[in-house]
């Protein structure tokens, strides 16, 4: 997945027309590591995401301006503006995932 590496980065994107996901990580996060092995599978049930991750860790400015507290956090923006927002405890599993998904980015 395609990493924001910048905050301009991030700012393009998510002011996409379309619903964007932004996927909130750290390289030292084991749930952020499962949930990449899973995803592949969510993406299968839920189509055409465009989602990218960012480091919490790299961008804590982000992150505390969107209210995330956990790791992996996925929040859906769109023209700018959060729509939605995953928090980790709630995106343990595939079907906490794609459920999420389909009810956000449709």
């Amino acid at each position: 997945m395609e990493q924001l590496k910048t905050d301009e980065q991030f700012q393009q994107f998510i002011a996409s027309e379309e619903p964007v996901v932004v996927k909130f990580v750290t390289d030292w996060c084991p749930d952020c590591k499962r949930m990449d092995m899973f995803l592949p599978t969510v993406f299968e049930e839920v189509k055409d995401v465009n989602m990218k991750e960012i480091d919490k860790d790299e961008f804590p400015e982000i992150a505390e301006k969107y209210d995330v507290m956990g790791i992996p956090s996925l929040l859906v923006f769109k023209k700018g503006e959060k729509q939605a927002h995953l928090h980790s405890a709630n995106a343990k599993t595939p079907d906490q995932v794609i459920e999420f998904l389909s009810s956000s980015v449709k």
